[in-house]
Parts: C-alpha cells; sequence; structure tokens
C-alpha cells in the first residue's frame, strides 16, 4: 500500500470516518458565546467600548503571565504596534523568520522597516538562534549599543520569534544572542495562545507580544488580536494609539498625535471572553488528539509527527507532519490525496523571501526554511477531534 493510503487510513483511524470533509482546524462554540453576545446587544454595547474590552484584555494578559493586555482589531496590527512601541520605524531593519504567514513581514512592511529574512531550526520551526548567531557575525556590527547591517547600513531593530504552530522558540538562546547584537525582541505569539517555554508562556517572553484570534486560531474572537506585555509604559501607549490617541474627558474631543483606530470592538471581545473560559479544556482534547496521532502514525515510513522539544509544551494549534527529505518530492501528491479524502490538509505557508513583494530584500542562509518548507504537511488538528478520545 502506497504512502497517501496508509496516511489516509491511519488519520482517519482517529478523526473518524463520519464526516465526508475534516476541516483543519474548525472553531467551536461551546459555551456562553450566545449569552455574553446577547447582553452585548441588549445593554446597546456593541462597539468600541464596553466591560467586555476591558475584560478580555485582562484575562488574555493573565494567561500570556502578563500584567496588560490591549485588545485590537486583529493580529496583524497587534504586530505592528508591538513592534512600533519598542522603536521600529522607517528604514529600520527587523530580523524575521522567512518561514511564516505573510502577516510577520506585512507588519514590519506597514511601518515603512524592512523584513530582513532569517533561518528556521528543525527542532521547534521558529527562528535558529545559533543560524542567526553565524548570520549576525558576517553580515552585522554593533556601535553605540546597536546593532547596524553592515552591508545596507540599516540598523536592526528588533527581532521577531514566531512560535510556529503553537511550538516555542528556543528563547533562552534568542535572548542571549540579543545581549550581544543589542535589538528589541518582539514576540510574534499569534498561534501560542497557551503555549509555554520551560514553565513560561508564550507572550511573557520579550518586551512585548501580539497575538491573533482569527476564526481559524485555537480561541477566536470572529476577528481580533492582542498586545500583551509587563511593560506598563509601553501598555498606556499601545491603548493610547490605537485608541485614535484621544485623550480622556467626559465630553471633549482631544486627539493628542496622529492614532490609529484599531479597537477591537466589545461584541467580539465578549466572544472571546466566552471562548478563553474553554481553553484550557481546549488545549487537553488537542493534546489527546496529537497522542492519538501519535500512536496511529508511528509505524508509517517517509513521514513523521513533529513534536515540541520536552523543555516546553505546545497548544497544538495545527499538528504538522514532517516527511523525510527523500519524500519530498510527494508533498503536493499527498495533499491532492488527503484533502480528495476529505482531510483538509495544507503544506506550510510560502517562505517569505520567495513572494514577489519581498524578493530582493536582506536575507541569510535560509537552507533550514528552504527544506522544510517542502517537507511540512499540516493535518486536522480541531480540538473536538480529540473531545472524545
Amino acid at each position: 500500500m502506497c504512502l497517501s493510503k496508509k496516511l489516509i487510513k491511519q488519520i482517519r483511524s482517529v478523526t473518524g470516518y463520519d464526516e465526508q470533509i475534516i476541516s483543519l482546524h474548525k472553531p467551536e462554540f461551546h459555551g456562553r458565546e450566545k449569552h455574553l453576545l446577547s447582553d452585548c446587544i441588549d445593554t446597546g454595547w456593541v462597539s468600541s467600548v464596553g466591560s467586555y474590552v476591558d475584560a478580555f484584555g485582562a484575562e488574555i494578559a493573565k494567561i500570556s503571565d502578563c500584567q496588560f493586555g490591549v485588545p485590537v482589531v486583529n493580529g496583524t496590527v497587534a504586530l505592528q504596534i508591538a513592534l512600533s512601541l519598542v522603536g521600529v520605524s522607517e528604514d529600520c531593519e527587523v530580523l524575521v523568520p522567512t518561514l511564516t504567514f505573510v502577516a510577520t513581514a506585512n507588519a514590519v512592511s506597514h511601518l515603512g522597516a524592512l523584513p530582513h529574512f532569517v533561518d528556521s531550526s528543525y527542532r521547534t520551526l521558529g527562528i535558529c538562534p545559533s543560524r542567526l548567531r553565524q548570520h549576525l557575525e558576517k553580515s552585522a556590527q554593533v556601535r553605540n549599543g546597536q546593532t547596524w547591517n553592515i552591508t545596507t547600513g540599516r540598523r536592526i531593530a528588533a527581532v521577531v520569534p514566531m512560535h510556529v504552530y503553537g511550538c516555542p522558540v528556543d528563547m533562552d538562546e534568542l535572548t542571549a544572542l540579543t545581549l550581544e547584537w543589542p535589538m528589541a525582541i518582539v514576540e510574534d505569539s499569534a498561534e501560542s495562545v497557551g503555549s509555554k517555554y520551560k514553565g513560561r508562556a508564550c507572550g511573557s517572553l520579550g518586551q512585548v507580544a501580539a497575538i491573533s484570534f482569527n476564526g481559524n486560531k485555537i480561541i477566536t474572537t470572529g476577528a481580533g488580536g492582542a498586545i500583551v506585555t509587563n511593560d506598563e509604559d509601553l501598555a498606556r501607549r499601545a491603548k493610547h494609539i490605537t485608541t485614535t490617541a484621544k485623550k480622556s474627558h467626559r465630553w471633549a474631543f482631544i486627539h493628542d498625535e496622529i492614532g490609529y483606530n484599531f479597537r477591537m470592538p466589545n461584541l467580539n471581545a465578549a466572544l472571546g471572553v466566552a471562548q478563553l473560559e474553554q481553553l484550557n479544556a481546549r488545549i487537553n482534547q488537542k493534546k489527546r488528539l496529537f497522542d492519538a496521532y501519535a500512536v496511529a502514525l508511528s509505524e508509517l515510513n517517509g513521514v513523521s509527527l513533529f513534536e515540541t522539544p520536552s523543555y516546553s509544551s505546545s497548544n497544538n494549534w495545527l499538528i504538522t507532519l514532517i516527511l523525510d527529505q527523500d519524500m519530498a518530492k510527494d508533498r503536493d501528491f499527498l495533499l491532492d490525496e488527503l484533502n480528495n479524502d476529505g482531510l483538509m490538509s495544507r503544506p506550510v505557508w510560502t517562505l517569505m523571501h520567495h513572494l514577489p513583494m519581498y524578493n530582493g530584500h536582506p536575507k541569510a542562509d535560509l537552507s533550514h526554511a528552504i527544506d522544510l518548507e517542502m517537507r511540512v504537511i499540516n493535518i486536522p488538528s480541531s480540538a473536538y477531534l480529540g473531545a472524545a478520545l
């Protein structure tokens, strides 16, 4: 039996055969969502002011081991604002993984800065600190407490570790690197709510972090994001500039700088409050699903289940297969076969430096990411699939 048929059989042994099409990651609403949304409608607090905005900000901060949370309209603007808070501005460079969703690079570009693409780790799928160190030793220098690209002459202002599919980046190594090569750490925690690195929550591992609550995430607000931090000054500024830079006053409209209307509506925040109440149960269900896949796929040759390093815990947002290198040529065929059977499966994103708008941007040796691009497949990962296991 060929690999595609074996793979379909084993995945179906876990997910069941009742559903003709099984989504990659399906939003689920099993809690107080309708009740809290009705409360918004009944009270009239449906827009950008309301008690659920504050409650959601406080709860997502707590889950992220942070003191402050600022809800916004989506994860991309959360990252854009987070970068601006640490001083990223026009003509700076920001180190981002080439293996990431396009929003990571776009958030940098929205500020007029340039994404500078770096390589990935086979162990975490995120930024590889040792590969980054080698790159900086060849391409950068420290002057007056800042890191500069010696080829382009631009300041490298920040690095953005993106926790791919919920697996934390090796943050101790990355933090140590930034002590030698000074730059801010801004976490892209879009996919990692509930994940932990050595017992510490993703979102609390840099100066500031951005989170996404898109419909395909482990918990959703429909559309939405948040900025989390332990720095009170950064949190206060994030709140100010994302709410049109309006100064507090009982009735006057006073805006003291050019701000953004990035406020999360109370309706979305209410949905988020109800969803967060289910987060721990959802993580447990997804862990059971991962464990079931691990057993079902253990005997297959040519493919392996990606596992988070033992020192971390993942929310298992998207469960990931890694094809053996000699099977990379069959990736697209396997994807076709899985999807034809109703098992929604996806490759990793097209690498950022391959996209037309980012062709020619500064980049390191990206050989690990290029290799992984042809070998990564995500399989159905919804929490409900693990509920009955």
